[in-house]
């Protein structure tokens, strides 16, 4: 079971966010992923709990950014219901599309996981949900995914499979790589690694 943490950052200007303590494992049904945000200051400021299924689509996401909160699923294309700080308020959502995304690192290992791609895979195309910070507003987005690289690398506790990701904005085309060994990411436009206490798992 991989646990560690990530720091977050404005892909921009470098600005700190957050740091993002996590541990995640695949099971019998699929895969969870469950994090604790905090500030650079310390102290709390979300929390990310993903659970995926056999394929890669969203069992069930809770996730948390402030007193905002968003739980969703994978029901008739994406589903999730937003609660306000004041707990007075939820609005219900729902678009076809195939996962959510956001800027926890979990997402990218679920989207990775979904496609399913091989370096001779083609580009592929994704819509995706963005739970946007700091108050996790839903926004539809497009992406296209291509693995274009896969390194094995020797370590002390067997072969290390890195593959990486070319993912581009369809909107923009701003394109940025996302390096990924089974479920845990080791770069990404503001994220870094910056602790494992034990090696990746890996998907069958």
């Amino acid at each position: 079971m991989p646990r560690g943490r990530y720091s977050l950052h404005d892909p921009h200007d470098h600005t700190p966010l957050a740091e993002e303590h996590f541990h995640c494992a695949p099971g019998p049904s699929g895969w969870r992923y469950v994090s604790q945000l905090t500030t650079p200051a310390g102290d709390r400021s979300g929390s990310v709990d993903l659970a995926l299924d056999d394929l890669g689509r969203p069992l069930r996401l809770e996730i948390h950014a402030g007193d905002w909160q968003v739980r969703g699923a994978a029901l008739d294309g994406i589903s999730w219901v937003r609660t306000d700080p004041t707990g007075t308020e939820a609005t219900e959502g729902n678009v076809r599309a195939h996962a959510f995304t956001g800027t926890s690192p979990a997402f990218l290992v679920a989207t990775a996981r979904l496609l399913r791609l091989t370096p001779s895979s083609t580009a592929t195309r994704v819509r995706l949900v963005a739970l946007t910070d700091p108050v996790l507003a839903p926004r539809t987005l497009d992406q296209s995914w291509a693995l274009v690289d896969r390194e094995t690398h020797a370590t002390d506790n067997g072969p290390l499979i890195v593959d990486a990701y070319q993912v581009t904005a369809l909107d923009t085309g701003e394109q940025h790589t996302v390096h990924l060994a089974g479920d845990v990411v080791l770069s990404a436009p503001g994220i870094e690694l910056e602790d494992l206490k034990s090696p990746p798992s890996t998907f069958d």
